[in-house]
């Protein structure tokens, strides 16, 4: 039967409490009060099953939200399971009172079990519809489940993302209680759940109506375990690990690495989930990646530009030597082959792409000038004609 107690106060929480706030308070009383750290105190062990109760309604998000709504949680949506012997609740459907007909009586007499090639009683098909549902889903929350993955976003030096680095990351994340082995009990102690008396269903009325439910306290299991101290009974403690991560040669900005079973630990033993770590590498002042590719811009005079030359440019090795032919233009690209970045999964290299600026000189004096007005005078042709030609 639903306590009447308000889960809110139970748990010392205001209404619209987080779910995390939930946890934590929980986890915090429940240390308190449980009854291996308080043996013999029989307020402390009322006062966590007490915390036990408002959790499992308050820590469910459907239990929670006809909690809210209604004041109280049952698995047939009913006050105390269902309307009683005295009757139907007000305002229950009238086609929910059959007039004191119990299908248990109709199981007797027509013989129907599971030969007859269905469910064994009539009121158990009624509880599939009613109240099965909702207690599978309960027993479902106890199976073991797969943790979690994490995720986590590493910066990364450029130097060290073209040559291949370690990395050592400070990962906070759910692991296996030691304390219980995970399995959340104290010491597997069990008891046979009272509600039930083991058997794991309850019968709830709702009118002449009877449904046999998965029992709510127990979730099906027909027992109760004493909650482990250190985890309080989630199988499962917060814990920082550290975490050494191999990062390849060629690792750029948006490569996703996966380091498995370094997420939270799966409930009850089940295996924990993976670490995925998202790469940001940061910027060269000079170097640009582009791809396996690496593109820089160098200066050049006119005199280099229109004579042409070879100059020394810096690459990932160190300096290269770069031919600009004659007549080269402002802007101009040129190709520097295996010169980019080695990419270790593919066993290749990208190129390096040298972007040239031709500088002008600055007429500072009288000599620089009239040199420019010779050449002016040995090239009389109009750069910009082709424009009008289009235009």
């Amino acid at each position: 039967m639903p306590s009447k107690q308000d889960y809110y106060e139970v748990l010392g929480l205001a209404r619209g409490a987080s779910e995390d706030d939930v946890r934590k308070a929980y986890r915090k009383q429940a240390r308190k009060y449980h009854p291996d750290l308080n043996p013999g105190d029989k307020v402390a062990e009322e006062r966590f099953h007490g915390l036990q109760e408002a959790y499992e309604i308050l820590g469910d998000e459907k239990k929670r939200k006809m909690y809210d709504q209604h004041g109280f949680y049952s698995e047939s949506g009913f006050p105390g399971g269902g309307p009683g012997p005295g009757g139907p609740r007000p305002g229950a459907p009238p086609h929910m009172d059959f007039g004191g007909f119990d299908f248990d009586d109709l199981n007797a007499q027509q013989g129907a079990g599971p030969s007859q090639g269905g469910p064994g009683r009539f009121g158990d098909i009624f509880g599939q519809f009613f109240g099965r549902a909702a207690g599978n889903q309960a027993r479902s929350q106890a199976r073991p489940e797969k943790g979690t993955d994490l995720e986590y976003a590493l910066n990364v030096d450029f130097w060290r993302s073209i040559k291949g680095t370690t990395a050592k990351l400070s990962i906070q994340h759910q692991e296996s209680c030691t304390v219980c082995e995970g399995s959340g009990s104290s010491g597997g102690n069990r008891m046979v759940c009272p509600q039930c008396n083991g058997s794991g269903n309850v019968t709830q009325q709702a009118g002449a109506m009877r449904f046999n439910l998965s029992c709510p306290k127990c979730n099906g299991s027909g027992q109760l375990r004493n909650s482990c101290p250190a985890c309080v009974g989630e199988g499962r403690t917060v814990t920082t690990e550290s975490v050494e991560v191999r990062l390849p040669a060629g690792v750029q900005s948006g490569d996703r690495l996966r380091v498995g079973a370094k997420g939270n630990a799966g409930s009850f033993g089940a295996p924990a989930g993976d670490l995925f770590i998202t790469v940001r590498v940061e910027e060269h002042p000079f170097f640009r990646r582009d791809g396996d590719d690496i593109q820089i811009t160098v200066p050049i005079t006119v005199w280099e530009a229109g004579l042409g030359t070879k100059i020394e440019v810096p690459t990932l090795d160190g300096r290269s030597v770069l031919k600009i032919p004659q007549g080269t233009q402002n802007h101009q690209k040129f190709r520097l082959r295996d010169k980019g970045v080695s990419n270790s999964r593919k066993s290749t290299r990208g190129d390096q792409i040298v972007e040239v600026e031709v500088q002008a000189p600055k007429a500072q004096d009288e000599r620089t000038r009239e040199i420019l007005r010779e050449l002016a005078q040995l090239h009389t042709e109009d750069p910009r004609a082709a424009i009008w030609e289009k235009v």
